[in-house]
């Protein structure tokens, strides 16, 4: 008798289970369809049911309760309601259930076709910091931070733009966040370039680059990112920390980034770097810092250093342009024009030492005892200028006003037509400029 009723009883259970799979499975494929068809309101039910039952039957169960209780959000006005209040409720407890069951799912998926848990937690920050009727901001920024700081180049676009964006508004709230901000701005950043190094489909590809036009933007504008609120924030901090690698580097790019570069924590930072590893942007630091004492022969050694041991040809050209202001501030135009010329190796297009090689030019005009060839090099002069405003639009309206200031100084025709020259001839300037140019 005893194992008649036990048989009965499993049979019973096995019954019962199969039962309530039958009617997950039904469910399932109800609420999907409904979804799929944007009928959420009949899909509510169903979808709920499964998640009740059947928590391991289908992953993308989870997708479409989002999607369903978004949607119930998005269209309720009022915040307070208990409609509303309800629906949020739910969409928390489905982001919990979610991450609860994610390692048995990730046994069935390959990996990377679901988040991890801390990829998911970010997920679950932003719809609370979207969909919440008052959201704790230090509470989404601790689930962002840990989800940002764990899935790193992984990170959706969208957790990263809310992960700034809740720093900064902690920042603006409270200065003392500040420090913090900075750092979270070059985790965001750095993890947003290797989003992008790696992601391969155009238009995931065009939203992470716009998020990261977002970052930066978000780092401009939050009100503490200027050159004497750095200078505040990091002066004490590069001393307390001048035989820390680690955050030397950091804070140089922070200050870069900024154009902080004639700042004395920058020369500090830069520096102390140095000394513990001469890398390229710590020397450039370094030759910066020479630069404004006026010692530009110093300067150009660092700076050549920099270019010598540098591999990425956009920080070269940029090292060659800084040069070239160095020797042009020490009226060494010859050598002004030469770096000029490096940087254009490393960038054809760029504008700026093409407006600095022109005024290399311009700054020694003369190599001829008659004055209206002399004249001529302003010829050459707004040549430069010119070809500034057709390769690099970024420095076309600085390229202009140069071009109407020099173009001043142009030798009269009259003057010209006496020693045979007229509009259209080519005149080879000599000296140190050593090149040919057209007679306007």
């Amino acid at each position: 008798m005893k194992t008649l009723v036990a048989a009965l009883l499993l049979t019973c259970g096995t019954t019962a289970a199969f039962a309530q799979t039958e009617n997950c499975n039904a469910n399932i494929s109800i609420a999907h369809e409904a979804v799929r068809a944007g009928n959420f309101k009949d899909a509510y039910l169903p979808c709920m049911a499964v998640l009740k039952d059947c928590p391991l039957l289908k992953y993308y169960t989870y997708t479409d309760a989002n999607k369903i209780l978004t949607a119930f959000l998005r269209g309720i006005n009022d915040r307070n309601s208990a409609d509303y209040k309800k629906y949020f409720d739910e969409l928390m407890g489905v982001h919990d259930q979610k991450m609860k069951y994610l390692p048995e799912f990730a046994k069935k998926f390959k990996p990377g076709q679901v988040p991890t848990v801390d990829g998911a937690l970010g997920t679950k920050a932003v719809d609370y910091l979207v969909y919440a009727p008052k959201a704790d901001l230090k509470q989404a920024y601790a689930w962002l931070s840990q989800s940002v700081n764990s899935t790193q180049g992984d990170t959706e676009g969208a957790v990263l733009h809310h992960f700034l964006e809740t720093s900064m508004k902690l920042v603006q709230a409270d200065s003392n966040h500040t420090d913090q901000f900075f750092q979270d701005y070059l985790s965001a950043s750095k993890f947003v370039d290797e989003a992008i190094a790696s992601e391969t489909k155009p238009k995931k590809l065009e939203a992470l680059k716009n998020v990261k036009e977002n970052l930066v933007a978000m780092f401009i504008n939050s009100g503490v990112a200027d050159c004497e609120s750095l200078q505040n924030i990091y002066g004490a901090k590069v001393e307390e920390f001048k035989n820390d690698s680690t955050f030397l580097k950091k804070t140089i790019a922070i200050l870069k980034m900024m154009k902080c570069n004639e700042s004395e924590v920058y020369f500090r930072a830069s520096e102390y770097m140095y000394n513990i590893n001469p890398t390229p942007d710590a020397a450039v630091g370094v030759a910066y810092m020479y630069y404004k004492k006026g010692d530009y022969n110093m300067a150009v050694k660092f700076f050549d250093e920099a270019l010598t041991n540098e591999t990425d040809d956009s920080k070269k050209c940029e090292m060659a342009y800084a040069t070239g202001l160095a020797l042009l501030s020490a009226k060494k135009y010859a050598q002004a024009r030469s770096y000029c010329q490096k940087a254009l190796s490393y960038n054809e297009n760029f504008g700026d030492a093409y407006i600095l090689m022109a005024q290399a030019i311009a700054g020694s005009p003369n190599w001829s005892e008659e004055p209206a060839l002399n004249k001529c090099t302003f010829f050459l002069v707004v040549d430069k200028l010119q070809r500034a405003k057709s390769v690099d639009p970024a420095c076309a309206e600085r390229a202009q006003e140069l071009i109407s200031t020099y173009s001043r100084y142009y030798p009269a025709t009259k003057d010209l037509f006496m020693l045979g020259i007229k509009a259209g001839d080519r005149v080879t300037i000599g000296g140190w400029i050593g090149e040919s140019t057209t007679v306007r």
